[in-house]
């Protein structure tokens, strides 16, 4: 599905006036519909970008590993509230847990020991993990969001331990062979932008150097494409469930910790940045590493996507991330996601789940259940019924949405075995309003 040509052309014009005013090499984004690239804004001539160059991925690596780690959660493997020492004995650390390690509530300073990791060659794991001691918590766990990039050097340790495998053999065995993201590699392959500093002064550019990051890659190793950035959103928004279970994506995209708790616009998830531009929230993360930024934008209701990557360690105003975000919201407002159009059921529930169906009423206020082809029932406002219920057993069953998700409906049927009132998580609702609950 491409964009409307109006709207793709406020697009481009915001790319080139942020490339323009950024002082970016080069500038490239693009928007995903429906799992697929709907639309690509490049900007720049140093290079000029297309949709197979490589830029680094910086942080958006991050997602990759928080994915990695819900893998092995769903495999039985490990459980996000053990502590990190169960895995990765020795390290000082106390009683941290995965889950605050991945929602950067851990307190676990923000860089590793010795000279800044992002620009110079990485040591290994054993290294990484000797200059390890109880000091390393600089904020208190859990108390607020301090963002570490060491946490997840870590947490890529642990992979390996657990696998046995280097964490990159593992990424593109279980990530991105499975995805089809051929241009995700974990060294700059070609063709790919090389990084620059812009000089504030007069404009000349200093290239940066392409560092192996050792034990810290799964931190902000990686490289990519805006194809292969796009699979990957695409993943995101609707999840391959061979790869990982969209309840496990959905789990990802919750917040474990709030990053303004005065506006509460910003959140990160099990791995996942969380953003807030006025009724939506977008998942995703921001990237950068020397010579170059990256920004990944997604919202998951609408399955739309914006991606992106500059050539430059930063631009001269304004951030990628923030732009990501506004062409995200310029696409989901001039362009609605297309609404599925009612269709007829092919035939009516059997009896027994058409005795459910209908108005009952708790204490003066009605409600409406209805059931769809699949068995579900579905309760709530009338004419909205929003609330999904899942049978379990005979007369049983269980929310899977909003506030009723988990909790249990059972039938309560008179002595002739007709259906007389539903109980709703001791919210008892009768066919009256008159009916005692």
């Amino acid at each position: 599905m491409t964009l409307l040509p109006e709207t793709a052309r406020q697009f481009d014009t915001q790319v080139a006036q942020a490339q323009l005013d950024g002082r970016a090499p080069s500038l490239v984004l693009g928007v995903v519909r429906d799992g697929a690239l709907a639309h690509l804004a490049a900007a720049g001539e140093h290079p000029r970008p297309d949709v197979d160059l490589q830029y680094r991925l910086g942080s958006i690596s991050k997602t990759m590993t928080a994915a990695l780690i819900m893998q092995m959660r769903d495999a039985g493997r490990l459980a996000l509230d053990d502590p990190l020492e169960r895995h990765l004995p020795g390290t000082g650390l106390g009683a941290v847990t995965l889950r605050q390690m991945l929602g950067h509530a851990s307190g676990i300073q923000r860089e590793p020991e010795g000279d800044w990791w992002e620009r110079t060659a990485g040591v290994d794991l054993t290294t990484l993990l000797a200059g390890l001691t109880a000091d390393k918590i600089a904020y208190p766990p859990h108390r607020a969001y301090h963002y570490s990039n060491l946490a997840y050097g870590l947490l890529g340790g642990l992979l390996e331990r657990l696998s046995g495998m280097p964490w990159a053999d593992l990424l593109n065995e279980r990530l991105l062979g499975p995805l089809g993201m051929r241009r995700t590699t974990y060294a700059a392959t070609e063709p790919y932008a090389r990084g620059y500093v812009v000089h504030p002064w007069h404009d000349t550019l200093r290239e940066e150097p392409r560092t192996d990051t050792g034990a810290m890659a799964p931190a902000g190793q990686l490289w990519s494409t805006i194809e292969d950035l796009g699979r990957w959103a695409a993943f995101l928004a609707d999840p391959d469930p061979s790869v990982l279970a969209a309840e496990t994506v959905t789990e990802m995209c919750s917040p474990v910790v709030i990053g303004d708790l005065e506006a509460w616009t910003h959140g990160h998830g099990l791995g996942v940045e969380l953003f807030r531009e006025g009724n939506r929230v977008y998942a995703g993360h921001g990237g950068s590493m020397p010579g170059y930024i990256a920004s990944l934008a997604v919202h998951r209701p609408t399955r739309t996507a914006v991606v992106g990557f500059a050539n430059s360690y930063g631009l001269r105003t304004g951030r990628l991330g923030a732009l990501s975000r506004r062409l995200l919201t310029l696409v989901l407002d001039r362009e609605p996601a297309p609404l599925t159009p009612w269709r007829p059921a092919a035939a009516a529930p059997p009896a027994e789940l058409a005795e459910l169906t209908g108005r009952w009423w708790w204490m003066g206020t009605e409600i409406e259940v209805t059931a769809d082809p699949a068995g579900d029932l579905h309760a709530g406002p009338v004419g909205a019924p929003d609330l999904r219920f899942v049978a379990e057993g005979p007369d049983r069953w269980r929310g899977r949405t909003g506030n009723q998700d988990g909790e249990i409906l059972t039938v309560r049927r008179d002595e002739q075995g007709r259906a007389v009132a539903l109980d709703i998580a001791t919210f008892v609702h009768t066919r009256t309003p008159d009916q005692e609950p």
